[in-house]
Order: structure tokens, then C-alpha cells, then sequence
């Protein structure tokens, strides 16, 4: 059997780093980790490959050699996903569809051969047994949830790695919280489950055998979810394996404000090689807090929560949203505030949509405000409901908000905040040609071409001399920023 397994390619948001990438001379940030492990899950006997579309084009002939072509896409990419879909039925090609998109929608594609959904671990291996009897269904669907144990190490030889800027890894599925807007609980449940020590040293063994060096990024939806395991465990054990390689990897992963009421985990998480964590902060108006059910986020004063996770040695990364039904006309020059004076470089404000299956899609539908299916992108100035506040607005106020934290003058202020007490782990200085080359790019276009080019000087000479050993990280936030720029000017068209 020939399997062409095939994902499709992300709009430009915040999350792409199409921008920034371009630095680098690489096309996409991370390998689609979940058709890397539903290739290790395929039988042995077949010949595989795998179009990357964030990096290669799909061609008509890479369609025809195939036998089945294996799709795995989420919301944001659906119509890349469903231009693939068409031009595989056009080619007369079997394709089988899976993954968030596909589970969330499946009346949307009576016309796939196939619908393989949830998580593979369940659903695949029945489907694979019918294919070869020849009695394959057109749905394979599960209300369990599947023992990571099983779970295999992900296919590597699928991939050129030094096409990313990053590898990636899962550890956990599931968070025990259960925001009203967010859809991980009804994907992967409220229960984390987790992968052992065992595993996740067999997928450092690997991507390190496989002459991996750099960012790792932990794609959990909440990495902290089961802390005692964290604790006792996992953290320990990747402590003691970076040390014994001289650490090749740089961590980063995703967790809840909560991080901050645990010093001993932030420590293990430094120790171990975390340098960042992605946190859903959300909104510093505590009734919008209340409306959308994010406990974790009340009662605590969200900007030393910020700033204990920054000052343990941690960066944070945050997420933000704009258009809860309790959100007043100040909310728009509150969230700026907010986000200058926590020093938040990576600021990922959005507006609130509705995804499928959420409590908030079925409180929208109760009261007639629902629209339409959300796209998975909410940085396109579009929202799925009719919102509380006046929708012009809404939109004006969150365009004067990225208009402001991206400004050139706002956002290298906002670096130089963060940066001034940050201290970092201590790690081994390791520039390669790709980044010296993105170095002197920056030099370029943005020291001399660019609009912020006295800021990105002021910068460049304060990290180098009072700084040196953040003067890469420096440089990176730079380079963040032009792409931040060029999606908030976008957004603010």
C-alpha cells in the first residue's frame, strides 16, 4: 500500500511565525507531530511519505502514486484541508480524514471515504483491520479515551528536521479545567492523562539520536496537570538526562496561571530546561474571568502571578481575549496596561469565538446569537456569535490594541522591561550558521531598513553590554516583533 500522509497549510497568524521564520530561511515553526505518530501506528509493509504544505507544494503526482492519501488537520486549516479533499476525489485517490478539525465536524464530510476521528490510538487500529478485509466504514469514532501507554514513538524519518525551527513532543492529553470557550476538554477530556518517564526519554533518545539540537516544544494544552507525577518523575528524569548530553535541547511548553503557586515545580521545570511557558491569561477584568468559567485565573493578582513565573526563570508567553459578553468599553486600554506592565514580549490577543462542542457554542445557539462555525483562527477580526458590546466597537478597540503593543516604540519597551529582570538558567552559548545568518538579517532589515531601527540599535547595544547573556534572546524578540507587526497591521487593515 502506498500512504501519502499530507497536512495542510496554516493561514499567517500570530502562531505561524511566518514572518520571523523567513529570518531563518525556513518556511514552518514545527513537523505535524500527530501524522508522525499515526505513522508509526500503519503497518509495516506500507510505503509511506509525507507533504508537509506549510513547507512543500502537493502535486497531482504525489496524489496519484498513492493508494490512500491520510489528512490530519485543525480548524484553523480548513480550507486548505478541504482544497486537498477535492483534489484527491477529483483523482479518484481514497483518502482517509482525521484529527481535531475532522472530529469536530464530521457532517461536514459525507463525501471522505473515510473518517477515521478522536484519537488514533482507539480508532485506527479497527480501521486498519477492515481495510484489509475490505469492509473499511466511512466512520470510526470512540467515547473513550486511550491509554498513552500505547502510544509509539513518533516516525522521524518522515521529516528533514533542519526544515524546522523546532521539534515537538506530547507528554499529557486532557486539563482539568474547563473554560466555557475552549474545546480541549471535549477533544481529550478533563482528565490528564500521561505518558511514562520511560517514553518521553525514548523520544529525547531519539530526536537527540537523530542529531536534533535546540527548541523542544511540549505541545500539552496544560503541561502541569498532573503535578505529582511532574514532581516525582518526569522533571527529574530530564533534568538528569540534559545534563548527561550538555543539554541539547531548549524546553517550552503550555500551562495554567497556577504555575505560580508552586515554587518547587517552576524550579524542577528550570532545572529541567524549561525557558517558557504559553499562559491563557486571558482578560484582567475579574467578571469576564466569571463569565467564562477560567477559576484558575480569579482571586489572584494576575500581574505578580506574570511576574513570579518570569522571575523563577521562566518566560511568559501570553494569550489573551477580547469580546466576552462582561468585557466594559475600558477593557480595550485595561488589556494594554496589562500587557506593558507585566513585560509580556509574546502577546497572542484574539477575539472570543465559539468553537464546536464548547459550553459557550451551546450557550450562543440557546440564545440565538450563533453565526457560524468557527474557523480556528480569532486574529482575523471575525467572530462566530454576535457579541454583548457594540461589534464596531469591539473591532476598533481590539485593532487600537494590537495597533499599540506593536508599535515599535510599545513593544521594544516592553522587551527591555522583561529583559531587565530576567536571569535565565545559565546555558552553553551555541550559535550556528542559520542563526548568525538571522543575526546579520536583523542587522539589516531591521537595524537599517525597518521602522524600528533606534529601538532595535538601543536594544541590540544594552543586551550586548549590560546583558550579554540574554543578547540572543535580544535578537529573537526582534525578530519576534516584525512578525507580530506585520499580523497586527493585518489584523488592523
Amino acid at each position: 500500500m502506498n500512504c501519502l500522509l499530507v497536512y495542510p497549510q496554516y493561514p499567517d497568524t500570530f502562531w505561524s511565525f511566518r514572518h520571523a521564520l523567513k529570518f531563518l530561511s525556513l518556511k514552518a515553526s514545527f513537523p505535524p507531530l500527530g501524522l508522525m505518530t499515526v505513522s508509526a501506528m500503519l503497518p509495516e509493509g506500507w510505503n509511506k511519505r509525507l507533504v508537509d504544505m506549510n513547507i512543500d507544494n502537493l502535486y497531482d503526482d504525489d496524489i496519484r502514486w498513492a493508494d490512500i492519501v491520510l489528512i490530519s488537520a485543525m480548524s484553523v486549516q480548513i480550507d486548505s484541508a478541504d482544497e486537498v479533499v477535492a483534489r484527491c476525489r477529483a483523482l479518484e485517490t481514497r483518502v482517509v480524514a482525521g484529527g481535531s478539525h475532522f472530529t469536530s465536524h464530521p457532517e461536514l464530510y459525507e463525501h471522505v471515504d473515510h473518517l477515521v476521528l478522536n484519537e488514533a490510538e482507539l480508532t485506527l487500529p479497527p480501521f486498519l483491520h477492515d481495510l484489509e478485509l475490505g469492509c473499511a466504514r466511512h466512520l470510526y469514532t470512540s467515547e473513550e479515551w486511550a491509554d498513552l501507554s500505547s502510544t509509539p514513538l513518533p516516525d522521524l524519518s518522515l521529516i528533514s528536521m533542519k526544515r524546522y525551527s523546532s521539534m515537538n513532543l506530547q507528554y499529557s492529553r486532557g486539563c482539568p479545567f474547563d473554560c466555557e470557550f475552549c474545546d480541549i476538554t471535549v477533544l481529550l477530556g478533563r482528565k490528564p492523562r500521561t505518558k511514562s518517564r520511560e517514553q518521553i526519554i525514548a523520544e529525547l533518545d531519539a530526536l537527540n539520536a537523530a542529531g536534533w539540537k535546540g527548541p523542544l516544544f511540549f505541545v500539552d494544552d496544560n503541561f502541569i496537570g498532573n503535578r505529582r507525577k511532574l514532581k516525582v518523575e518526569i522533571l527529574p528524569a530530564i533534568a538528569e538526562w540534559m545534563d548527561e548530553r550538555r543539554r541539547p535541547f531548549f524546553l517550552n511548553t503550555e500551562a495554567s496561571i497556577d504555575l505560580a503557586d508552586d515554587p518547587e515545580l517552576m524550579r524542577l521545570m528550570v532545572e529541567a530546561g524549561f525557558e517558557a511557558v504559553f499562559v491563557g491569561i486571558e482578560t484582567p477584568h475579574e467578571e469576564s474571568l466569571i463569565e467564562c468559567g477560567k477559576a484558575q485565573n480569579r482571586h489572584r493578582d494576575l500581574v505578580e502571578s506574570v511576574h513570579t513565573i518570569q522571575r523563577a526563570g521562566l518566560e511568559v508567553q501570553g494569550g489573551f481575549i477580547l469580546g466576552f459578553d462582561e468585557d466594559p468599553p475600558l477593557i480595550f486600554d485595561r488589556l494594554t496596561a496589562f500587557i506593558q506592565e507585566t513585560g509580556i514580549v509574546t502577546a497572542m490577543v484574539g477575539l472570543l469565538n465559539a468553537p464546536t462542542g464548547t459550553r459557550l457554542h451551546k450557550r450562543m445557539s440557546a440564545e440565538g446569537r450563533l453565526l457560524a462555525d468557527f474557523n480556528g483562527n480569532n486574529t482575523d477580526a471575525a467572530m462566530n456569535f454576535i457579541p454583548r458590546m457594540n461589534k464596531e466597537s469591539l473591532l476598533d478597540g481590539y485593532r487600537n490594541v494590537l495597533s499599540e503593543i506593536y508599535t515599535p516604540k510599545q513593544y521594544y519597551a516592553r522587551v527591555r522591561h522583561f529583559l531587565q529582570d530576567f536571569n535565565p538558567r545559565k546555558k552553553e552559548l551555541r550559535i550556528s550558521p542559520r542563526y548568525a545568518l538571522a543575526l546579520l538579517r536583523s542587522m539589516v532589515f531591521l537595524g537599517m531598513i525597518g521602522r524600528e531601527r533606534l529601538h532595535y540599535w538601543r536594544l541590540f547595544l544594552w543586551s550586548l553590554f549590560r546583558k550579554p547573556q540574554i543578547f540572543p534572546l535580544a535578537i529573537l524578540f526582534s525578530i519576534y516583533g516584525f512578525h507580530f507587526r506585520k499580523i497586527a497591521e493585518r489584523s488592523a487593515a
